[in-house]
């Protein structure tokens, strides 16, 4: 399989949330990229990444991003892929409220889609899933991966339920 999901962080310090999402595609067998990217230290590498993303064969891409959060949206403006933003809660935020409005609001014409702050792991679920509209074998795996979620709270309810 082919390269199919990028996932670019703001900064280093974004890793540990971002590496969520690698997880969820290393289980799913989805091949992806990871970089860091950032709207403001590195403005003309952030234009070149987005507009080339789709040319390799990119198919979605996850931008986390902490404080003022410009990378989901400005990667968003400038390809046609879907972009899945992930607030973090960084050192200099005002308790992840900056982050998930600044990528949550997005002006009509630029959706990004957005999960909760430090949800890297429901980010890369949406991008499977997105994926998996296109592959059978994916949306096997997911639904199996759905079926596992409903099964373990179907147990824990019989445990509780014979004590």
């Amino acid at each position: 399989m082919s390269i199919k999901v990028g996932i670019i962080m703001g900064s280093k310090s974004d890793l540990p949330v971002m590496n969520d999402a690698a997880e969820v595609f290393k289980l799913f067998g989805v091949e992806f990229e990871m970089t860091v990217v950032s709207a403001h230290r590195t403005p003309e590498r952030m234009f070149k990444y987005a507009q080339d993303a789709a040319s390799r064969g990119l198919k979605v891409i996850i931008a986390g991003a902490g404080g003022a959060a410009h990378l989901p949206g400005m990667v968003a403006s400038i390809t046609v892929l879907p972009v899945i933003g992930v607030p973090v809660k960084s050192s200099n935020s005002i308790d992840g409220w900056d982050s998930i409005l600044s990528i949550l609001q997005m002006p009509n014409g630029i959706p990004v889609a957005t999960v909760a702050l430090n949800a890297a792991k429901n980010a890369g679920l949406l991008a499977v899933q997105i994926l998996s509209t296109a592959d059978e074998s994916l949306a096997v795996k997911m639904q199996g991966y759905k079926d596992e979620l409903r099964k373990k709270v179907e147990e824990t309810a019989a445990e509780l339920e014979s004590e």
